[in-house]
């Protein structure tokens, strides 16, 4: 699918992105893969990782999502495009909310306009667990960027570019979570690792299946739809026990805009989620006839519908990973 194609993250200096350039370039052979960033000294640092003279399809592409003239730019000849810049941590945007909203809404209509403009074949855009029954203002840009890339088509007409979501729940190492955190206080052999609420759960994705489930994706895409992962649920309790077994813990309370659980498949939602084997697929709130056109995916899997008032949430997911299953994700 990659091989011979021009594609293009953004927010390609973040965890995923750089993972993301990894599997493109262990695994296809491309013509050029555009990482599209803000931060000069990421880029500068990635480069490092990615020399020229070893991958001469790389290039690092200076600007920021907010600047439409800059992205029309970029997405020249353009493919693919994996949308993964955004603003995300939650306490800082509560007291932030017009940049994160010019980021994660503005931004995102940018990357819509600029991929129509260019007749991008496909745009996939990374979502979040926050993003269903939002309380944080993260949660709730989020969610008005999956309605932005749901309804994109409809302002297409004859263009042919296809926009679709990825939505999952944490990413397990990733830079600003919770694991590099813990990490750091163990090495600083603080007496206690701070937790917010003991009943706190949430579901945790590596960044190398955040990816493949990317790619998968990408290649049986229809358009318009919203891939949810079917992912493992976390204590974070168990997190803590299972970075140190002995370590005492401190309640420090929720944070600003933070919940007690997660959701990824609304309830509200569940007349449009279609069940597959390894993940679920919520469809446009706009049209009808949607098991017609999305029960049966492009590689032949019939999918089914979920029970009325269905929810998938990190409380009441039936998959748990206990405290030895941790430590092997997170390699301890």
């Amino acid at each position: 699918m990659f091989n011979n194609k021009n594609i293009l993250i953004t927010g390609g200096t973040g965890s995923f992105g750089q993972n993301f350039a990894k599997f493109i370039v262990k695994n296809y052979k491309p013509r050029k893969l555009i990482i599209f960033s803000r931060d000069e000294l990421k880029q500068y640092e990635m480069s490092l990782k990615f020399p020229l003279h070893k991958f001469k399809f790389m290039r690092f592409f200076l600007g920021d999502i907010r600047d439409g003239h800059r992205l029309d730019k970029a997405f020249e000849a353009v493919d693919y495009v994996i949308h993964a810049a955004a603003l995300k941590n939650v306490p800082i945007l509560e007291y932030n909310p017009l940049e994160c909203i010019k980021t994660n809404i503005i931004g995102s209509q940018n990357v819509i306009d600029s991929a129509l403009k260019n007749k991008v074949k496909k745009v996939v855009a990374l979502s979040t667990d926050k993003a269903a029954n939002p309380i944080n203002l993260y949660g709730a840009t989020k969610l008005a960027a999956d309605k932005l890339f749901s309804a994109a088509k409809s302002i297409a007409g004859k263009q042919k570019t296809l926009f679709s979501v990825v939505r999952y729940g944490n990413v397990l190492g990733s830079r600003g979570s919770i694991v590099p955190y813990f990490k750091s206080l163990i090495e600083k052999n603080e007496k206690y690792l701070p937790i917010t609420d003991k009943r706190m759960t949430r579901f945790w994705i590596t960044l190398d299946e955040a990816c493949q489930f990317v790619i998968d994706k990408m290649k049986i895409m229809k358009g318009s739809e919203i891939f949810v992962p079917k992912i493992p649920s976390v204590k974070i309790i168990d997190l803590a026990l299972a970075m140190k077994s002995n370590v005492k813990l401190r309640y420090v309370g929720i944070r600003p805009g933070e919940k007690i659980y997660e959701v990824m498949c609304p309830r509200d939602d569940y007349h449009r989620t279609i069940e597959f084997k390894h993940y679920y697929l919520i469809c446009p709130s706009t049209g009808s006839n949607f098991f017609k056109k999305y029960g049966k995916s492009i590689d032949g899997e019939l999918g089914k519908k979920v029970k009325e008032n269905f929810e998938y949430n990190s409380e009441t997911n039936p998959k748990f990973l206990n405290i030895e299953q941790i430590r092997k994700k997170i390699a301890l």
